[in-house]
């Protein structure tokens, strides 16, 4: 049988039963559009996360206190110490090959107040470089200037909600302000920079280093962050942050991790949750493939006396089972169409519904999903198609 007789074959018994036909196709569609709308949702959130740490850009290197490492139990009575990251650290750091930038940080919260208001935020204490570590923007008046990490004078900067809060639309620029017990005057106003993981980015002020030490009665950072050249693998940068500290301090105290690491290890975690709520969504074509079986046993048994004629005819069994196989497929492709648009549609309604809720539809899934559609009709239709194929001609002629 040639093939564009069996095509027409095949769409004429799915037409035949339009409602029962439909009713399979749902089935498969509703499958389909599960798959594609959890994977949507999914891979809109995987790129939401990695948008707001990749906000930062992504060659940063981190070095904190302390060495994360597992042991056995600790020896009585012999006391252990971590060596604070101090600013000498912080100089030897910028100055390594291929490092573009530092910032050594600390923070706290405390009161900040300024023309006549008062308000209590986080403050940081941060390097002169952190506007090019952290990709953020000066809006009005400067930075904190380039100057000897000791002697740093007492300026601050604002974040963009910290000056609305405290100053309105006036220019905050020469004001003095009180940051906790200490006295600074104001140099610079931040661009907005929103939220990152739930913090307040704007919500802060920015003070040198040293002068947080101070504020904070601390000896040693909380962490120093440094922007390497593009192109320098991480591995590299972290050996050689390693190698330094380590000849410092005597031992390995310390931890680096960069943001490349943390990105791949992130983007793995969310790959999985992606598959994960896709196979979710793959249970509804479970219960589609088990429609298709049903149809088409049905269909054998009506079309008993057809497949006899057939056979009778000179039809092979192979054509027989094509004939079958074909329209299962056929069946399940449609479906896989229809379940495509829908949940497409689905999506992007969602999307428009909730603009906050991150949606992006990835093609693999898309043509995983039509893959797996059509792969489900031709497994579904293998049993009542071999069954097809396997009647006794002469018993098939009799039967009503």
């Amino acid at each position: 049988m040639l093939l564009p007789d069996a095509t027409l074959l095949a769409l004429r018994a799915i037409t035949a039963h339009r409602l029962r036909s439909f009713l399979t196709l749902l089935g498969i569609a509703v499958g389909i559009a599960a798959v594609i709308l959890l994977t949507s949702i999914g891979e809109g959130i995987h790129r939401f996360v990695l948008a707001e740490f990749t906000q930062f850009g992504t060659n940063i290197a981190s070095v904190s206190p302390g060495k994360v490492k597992t042991s056995g139990p600790a020896p009585t009575g012999i006391p252990t110490s971590v060596r604070p990251l101090t600013l000498e650290d912080a100089r030897a750091l910028a100055r390594l090959p291929q490092v573009t930038g530092m910032t050594a940080a600390v923070w706290g919260n405390t009161e900040v107040s300024g023309n006549g208001r008062l308000r209590r935020t986080t403050v940081n204490g941060v390097g002169a470089d952190m506007p090019k570590v952290y990709n953020i923007k000066v809006k009005s008046g400067q930075f904190l200037p380039a100057e000897e990490l000791e002697n740093a004078r007492a300026f601050v900067v604002l974040g963009a909600k910290l000056k609305a809060e405290l100053f309105g639309g006036a220019n905050p620029l020469g004001a003095r302000v009180r940051v906790g017990n200490l006295q600074f005057r104001v140099i610079g106003v931040l661009e907005s920079k929103g939220q990152f993981l739930g913090v307040d980015l704007d919500d802060a002020a920015y003070i040198p280093t040293a002068r947080a030490l101070e504020l904070y009665n601390r000896d040693g950072m909380m962490k120093i962050d440094l922007a390497y050249a593009e192109g320098v693998p991480a591995a590299r940068i972290a050996a050689a942050i390693k190698t330094l500290l380590t000849a410092r301090h005597g031992r390995e105290d310390f931890t680096v991790t960069t943001q490349e690491d943390m990105l791949r290890t992130l983007s793995k975690i969310l790959d999985i949750l992606t598959m994960a709520v896709g196979a979710l969504g793959g249970i509804s074509l479970l219960v589609g493939a088990v429609g298709i079986v049903s149809i088409m046993t049905i269909a054998v048994t009506e079309r008993t006396a057809e497949i006899g004629l057939l056979v009778a005819l000179g039809a092979r069994r192979q054509t027989i089972l094509g004939l079958f196989l074909g329209e299962a497929v056929a069946l399940s492709a449609l479906g896989g169409v229809m379940g495509l648009v829908l949940g497409i549609g689905l999506a992007q309604l969602i999307h428009f519904a909730l603009p906050a809720l991150p949606v992006h539809t990835p093609i693999t899934f898309v043509v995983l999903a039509e893959t797996i559609a059509a792969a489900i009709g031709l497994l579904a239709g293998v049993l009542p198609a071999s069954r097809a194929a396997r009647l006794d001609p002469v018993a098939a002629l009799r039967a009503e």
